[in-house]
């Protein structure tokens, strides 16, 4: 899910919690199909509310393993651990411009295609976008979308469907955008009319200042995590987010799913391509593999999308497969624009966002 700080996102009943996965493992432990066989465990870091647990469930049967399931809820985050070495994992879902940030710094094991059948699943237009990684070097693509906006229409019947809504003082102190600097940024350089991935200073500049004059001001707060359930709980009413966050925390009031509309502004704003790595130094390569040519056969992957209600942005045969109706479109993601690995240029985000926008929150 970006985004940078994206949503990015089982559904609380449909993902393993780290603490649930933990314990699932130690019951589990010395079980298997064949006696005196240790069951063989697979460690991955994801993004909060993002694979089934039914997919999970399906993986670890057919391989006779036990997957341990870390969550995160930003790539910066994500990034910090484990360059911090505390990790273990075998398996990381970044968005494309740590791809390139991470492979950059050798912390990816290369991928090994002759061990993938189900590439050819992958849309190429999802490829030539993937410019980080065009030809799957060092990842697997698994999800194409991007963040936007939940409105109660109940609370907000009149709008704009536009990044601009966060400048409205009548719905002052209702309202949170994602705590991920390169997606809000992007939006307002993508509101001032310029690419997400500026690296003019003066643009930067003007970006920062329509943040926090316009919009900071109206914000509860920056929030990456808990969006969802403020939203369900009435304290939010307009909230930027990844739209299966909000309409799982949501999904047992009809009545407000029934006022619930989520949009992708047309002008447009950051996009990411999550996609999956397998860690340098991973103990369970050949594992990891497996779970990557998994997650791309056509019903497992059209089951992952169902799951969320996501189009089947990635895996062109799943298409075909979804049995549910998207929250979102394709086409919707039309306008977007990838998040890219600006290099040094970073530097110029970081100082906006943590020495100015961040300032006092």
């Amino acid at each position: 899910m970006t985004n940078t700080s994206k949503l990015k996102t089982t559904i609380k009943a449909a993902i393993l919690t780290t603490a649930v996965l933990t314990t699932a493992a130690a019951l589990l432990g010395g079980c298997s199909k064949n006696p005196g066989e240790t069951t063989k465990k697979l460690y991955i870091y994801n993004w909060t509310y993002y694979t089934p647990d039914s997919v999970i469930k399906k993986f670890e049967n057919e391989y006779n393993v036990n997957i341990v399931y870390d969550e995160f809820a930003s790539n910066e985050d994500m990034y910090a651990k484990i360059k911090a070495g505390g990790s273990g994992y075998d398996i990381v879902f970044p968005s494309g411009d740590y791809v390139s940030i991470m492979t950059s710094q050798n912390m990816f094991e290369k991928i090994d295609k002759t061990k993938l059948t189900n590439l050819n699943n992958i849309d190429p237009l999802v490829l030539q976008k993937a410019t980080y990684d065009p030809d799957m070097e060092y990842s697997v693509p698994y999800y194409w979308g991007a963040a936007g906006i939940a409105v109660n229409t109940a609370r907000v019947p009149e709008f704009e469907k536009d990044w601009t809504i966060f400048s409205r003082r009548d719905i002052q102190r209702r309202m949170t955008m994602l705590d991920d600097m390169r997606e809000v940024m992007g939006d307002a350089l993508v509101t001032l009319g310029y690419s997400v991935n500026s690296v003019n200073p003066a643009e930067i500049d003007k970006a920062r200042d329509l943040i926090n004059t316009n919009w900071k001001p109206n914000l509860v707060k920056f929030d990456a995590e808990a969006f969802g359930k403020g939203y369900a709980n009435g304290d939010f009413w307009v909230v930027q987010g990844y739209a299966e966050v909000v309409y799982e925390e949501i999904s047992d009031n009809q009545e407000l799913v029934n006022n619930t509309v989520f949009f992708i502004p047309q002008k447009g704003g950051p996009a990411y391509i999550d996609s999956m790595c397998i860690l340098k130094g991973s103990k369970n390569i050949d594992l990891a593999h497996e779970f990557i040519n998994f997650i791309h056969r056509p019903e497992i992957y059209a089951e992952f999308c169902d799951t969320f209600r996501f189009p089947a942005t990635v895996n062109t045969p799943a298409r075909a497969l979804l049995t549910k109706t998207p929250l979102y479109n394709v086409e919707d993601l039309a306008n977007t624009e990838l998040k890219n690995d600006i290099g040094a240029s970073l530097e110029l985000y970081n100082a906006a966002w943590f020495d100015s926008i961040r300032v006092g929150e």
